[in-house]
C-alpha cells in the first residue's frame, strides 16, 4: 500500500486539518447504511478523514428539506454518525435549501435552523449548506430584501453557522462553483467577490475547478479563485461521477491535479461514481495522492507527461489500488463465506435440500459426459483492461485507444482486404490482432462475471456486459469486412436483432443531430462545423458553377493533357438538369460548399456527349451520381448523407445501378468513393486514360 492509516497531509494556510474524503452529491439512488459503513472502514484504512453527506435524490437532503427526521430516520443517522467516529472520520452533515427557499422569510431561516439542530442532536458536529444546481432568478419579496443573490444566500449562511455555534468544519457551496459559471470571469464575478468578502472567515467554501467535471485543476487557476474567495477553496472533485449518462462509469485514476495543489487548498472530496463498489478505484487513488509530498515518490519513466509530478504517478497509483480491489474480488461478500480459487460450491444450508436422495454424495460426471464447469477467476491483467475501457471522462485507456486506432485503420483501409497488395497482409494482420483484444474483452466479461463477491459483479454487470456486445458489433463489421462468411455480417442487416444497435431512443435522437460524435474523445473525424443539407433550387446555379469550376481550378493535372468531356461535368455546369428529387447542397456557415446531383437515366444525355462509358455499363448502371465539396468540408459525413439520400431517390425510381465519372487528377472525390465502400471501379478499356468510372449496384 502507498498510503499508511490514520496518515494526515499537513493543513494549508489557515486552521484545521486537510480535508481529504468522499462527498456523497450525486443524483440517483444514494448509498446504503452498509455501504457507508464500509465507506468509512475504508477511508480510515486508506488515511482520508471526511465524508459529506448530500445525496441529491435523499428527500429530506434537498427537496423535502424543511421537514425534520422521523424516529426510524433518526436511529439510522445516529447509527451512521457514530460509525463515522469509530473509524476517525469526520461526517458532514449537507442541507440543500435552494429550490424553493425564501431568504427573506424568518420563518425559512428558523426551519433550517431547527433542521440542522435536530441532526446536531444525533451527534453531528460538521454541516454544510448547498446552492448548487439551482435557479439564480429571486422571487420579489427577496429582491425588495436583499440587492443580489450573493447577498441573500451570504446571509442566511452566516446565520446558520453563528447559530451552531460556529464549527470547526462548516462548508458552503455557491450557485456559481466553477469557472465556467462565472461571468464574465472568475476575477471579475460579482457574485464570488460578494461571497468572498462577506462570507465569514470560518467557512470554508466547495469549488470544482474549471468546469462542472474539470478536465486539470492548475496551480493557477486555484490561486486565481482563492484570491477572489480570501481563502483557499476545497475541491469538490466530479472527475470520476457518472451520474450524467447511465452508459459511464470512471475506472480510472484520479489524475491530473499536481500535488503542488495540496498547500493551496483547503481539501479534496471526490464525488465518484453513483454506484458504490467500483468506486475502490477511484477513492483509493485519491489517498494515494493526498498522502503524496510535493517533493516525495519516484517518477514513472514511462507515463511520460503524466509523470511531471514528482509526488504521485497515476499510473502506480492506479496498479496499486487494482491489485488491492483484486483481493476484494476474490472474498466472498456471504458472512462466513471462503474465496473459492476453483469450482464455485454450494453454501451450506440448513434447509431441506431439493433432491430427496442423495445416497450417491456428490455429483461426478462419467465417461462422455460434460465436465463440471470451473470458474475461471479474473487477473489484474483483467483489471487493467476494464479501467482502460472505462477510463475517464477526457480520456479513455490505454486499450480502448489502441482498438480504436486499429478499428479506424481497418475501415480506412478496407480496399486492402480483398485486394491483393502490400497493405493486404498488413490488413489482416492488423485484423487478427484487433479480433484478439476482442477477444480479451470477452474473456474478460466472462471471469469477471465468476467472481465470489457478487456485489461487486452486480454494480459492474451492466457495463461489462455494454462493452462486451459492443465489441462484439466491432469484431463481426471487421470480419465482414475481411470476407469471411455471412454469419459475421448478420448484425449488419436490414432487420438487426434489438442488439445489433445502440442506445434504444436516446441513440436514436443522438444520430439525427448534426453534431453528433464531435465531442468524441476518439477525435476522428475532426471536429467540424455544423452542416446543413438542402434541395437544391435554381437559385442556387451560380453557386454550384462557382464551385465547380473552383475544383477544376485546384485539380492536379498533367500539362497538356486534354480533357475528355464527361457527363457529370454538363450537370456541374448547369447545362443538364439533375432529376426530380435527385439534387442537393450542403452550406455551412459561410454559405453552400458542396452539391450532389444524379440523373436517373444517363443514356439519353450519353448521346449528346462524348462519355468514358459504355453501352454495355449503362445497362447494367443506368443512373449517374456526381459529388463535389470544398476543401474547407473536412467532414466527410455531409457527403456521405447526401449520396445516400440520393441513391434513395435513385433507387425508388427503378434503376439497378449507379456509376460515377472521376478524373484522376480529383484526388479528393478519388478519396472519398474509394472509402464509401459500395462503389468499385469498373475497368473498361474504352475509358479516357485520365478518367476512372466506379460504380455500384441498388
Amino acid at each position: 500500500m502507498s498510503t499508511q492509516a490514520g496518515a494526515q497531509r499537513p493543513a494549508p494556510a489557515g486552521t484545521g486539518r486537510f480535508i481529504s474524503g468522499v462527498v456523497e452529491g450525486f443524483y440517483g439512488r444514494p448509498w446504503t447504511m452498509e455501504q457507508r459503513t464500509e465507506l468509512f472502514k475504508r477511508e480510515q484504512r486508506w488515511g482520508l478523514n471526511t465524508y459529506l453527506y448530500a445525496p441529491k435524490d435523499d428527500y429530506k437532503h434537498r427537496m423535502y428539506w424543511r421537514d425534520l427526521y422521523s424516529p426510524e430516520e433518526a436511529e439510522q443517522l445516529i447509527a451512521l454518525i457514530s460509525a463515522a467516529k469509530q473509524h476517525n472520520v469526520e461526517f458532514v452533515y449537507a442541507i440543500s435549501p435552494g429550490l424553493d427557499i425564501t431568504f427573506s422569510n424568518p420563518k425559512e431561516v428558523t426551519a433550517l435552523k431547527r433542521k440542522l439542530e435536530q441532526v446536531k442532536e444525533f451527534g453531528c458536529r460538521s454541516f454544510s449548506l448547498l446552492f448548487d444546481d439551482i435557479e439564480t432568478e429571486m422571487c420579489p419579496a427577496d429582491k425588495e430584501a436583499f440587492s443580489t443573490f450573493a447577498h441573500a444566500q451570504v446571509a442566511i449562511t452566516n446565520q446558520v453557522y453563528q447559530h451552531l455555534g460556529e464549527p470547526e468544519v462548516f462548508l458552503f457551496c455557491p450557485t456559481d462553483y466553477c469557472a465556467a459559471f462565472c461571468t464574465p470571469n472568475v476575477l471579475q464575478s460579482s457574485y464570488l467577490h460578494t461571497v468572498g468578502e462577506q462570507l465569514l472567515p470560518g467557512i470554508d467554501i466547495l469549488w470544482t475547478g474549471p468546469k462542472v467535471v474539470s478536465h486539470k485543476i492548475s496551480v493557477e487557476s486555484i490561486e486565481e479563485v482563492s484570491s477572489v474567495l480570501k481563502r483557499a477553496p476545497v475541491i469538490w472533485d466530479n472527475i470520476h461521477a457518472n451520474d450524467y449518462d447511465p452508459q459511464r462509469l470512471f475506472l480510472g485514476p484520479f489524475k491530473d491535479r499536481p500535488t503542488e495543489l495540496i498547500p493551496r487548498l483547503k481539501g479534496v472530496l471526490t464525488n465518484p461514481n453513483c454506484e458504490f463498489y467500483p468506486n475502490f478505484v477511484a477513492i483509493h487513488t485519491l489517498a494515494t495522492w493526498c498522502n503524496s509530498s510535493a517533493g516525495g515518490g519516484s517518477r514513472d519513466v514511462e507515463m511520460g507527461d503524466e509523470a511531471q509530478d514528482p509526488g504521485y504517478s497515476p499510473h502506480k497509483a492506479l496498479m496499486l489500488a487494482l491489485s488491492d480491489w483484486l483481493q476484494e474480488l476474490m472474498s466472498t461478500d456471504h458472512p462466513g463465506g471462503q474465496c473459492r480459487p476453483a469450482r464455485l460450491k454450494k453454501e451450506s444450508s440448513d434447509e431441506e435440500p431439493m433432491q430427496t436422495d442423495m445416497s450417491d454424495g456428490p455429483y461426478n460426471p462419467g465417461p462422455g459426459e460434460n465436465p463440471l464447469y470451473t470458474a475461471e477467476l479474473p487477473t489484474l491483467d483483467d483489471l487493467k483492461l476494464l479501467s482502460d475501457l472505462f477510463y475517464l471522462p477526457y480520456e479513455h485507456g490505454a486499450t480502448a485507444r489502441t482498438m480504436l486506432q486499429q478499428l479506424d485503420w481497418l475501415k480506412e483501409h478496407s480496399q486492402a482486404a480483398a485486394a491483393h497488395t502490400d497493405e493486404t497482409a498488413e490488413w489482416h494482420s492488423r485484423a487478427q490482432q484487433f479480433d484478439d483484444m476482442c477477444d480479451a474483452v470477452v474473456q474478460m466479461f466472462n471471469r469477471l462475471s465468476n467472481v465470489p463477491n457478487r456485489s461487486i459483479l452486480y454494480d459492474l454487470y451492466n457495463y461489462i456486459c455494454d462493452i462486451k456486445s459492443g465489441v462484439g458489433l466491432a469484431r463481426a463489421y471487421v470480419k465482414t469486412l475481411g470476407g469471411q462468411g455471412q454469419p459475421s455480417a448478420q448484425v449488419m442487416n436490414e432487420d438487426p436483432e434489438p442488439w445489433g444497435f445502440r442506445g434504444g431512443l436516446s441513440g436514436e435522437f443522438q444520430r439525427m443531430l448534426p453534431g453528433h460524435g464531435n465531442r468524441d474523445l476518439f477525435k476522428h473525424p475532426p471536429m467540424t462545423a455544423v452542416y446543413s443539407i438542402r434541395p437544391y433550387c435554381s437559385e442556387d446555379k451560380l453557386e454550384v458553377q462557382r464551385i465547380f469550376e473552383e475544383m477544376q481550378r485546384g485539380e492536379v493535372r498533367a500539362p497538356q493533357v486534354s480533357q475528355p468531356p464527361l457527363i457529370s461535368d454538363a450537370l456541374s455546369a448547369g447545362e443538364l438538369s439533375p432529376s426530380s428529387q435527385c439534387a442537393l447542397v450542403v452550406e455551412d456557415e459561410i454559405g453552400v460548399c458542396g452539391y450532389a446531383f444524379a440523373l436517373t437515366d444517363a443514356k439519353l444525355p450519353a448521346a449528346k456527349f462524348q462519355r468514358a462509358v459504355s453501352d454495355l455499363v449503362l445497362e447494367e448502371f443506368p443512373s449517374l451520381v456526381v459529388v463535389q465539396v470544398l476543401p474547407r468540408v473536412t467532414d466527410p459525413s455531409p457527403a456521405k448523407r447526401m449520396v445516400g439520400q440520393l441513391l434513395s431517390s435513385v433507387r425508388s425510381s427503378g434503376s439497378r445501378g449507379v456509376f460515377c465519372e472521376l478524373r484522376l487528377s480529383n484526388r479528393r472525390m478519388l478519396d472519398f468513393f474509394s472509402k464509401l465502400g459500395s462503389f468499385k471501379p469498373l475497368h473498361m478499356d474504352t475509358a479516357p486514360q485520365d478518367v476512372l468510372v466506379m460504380a455500384t449496384s441498388l
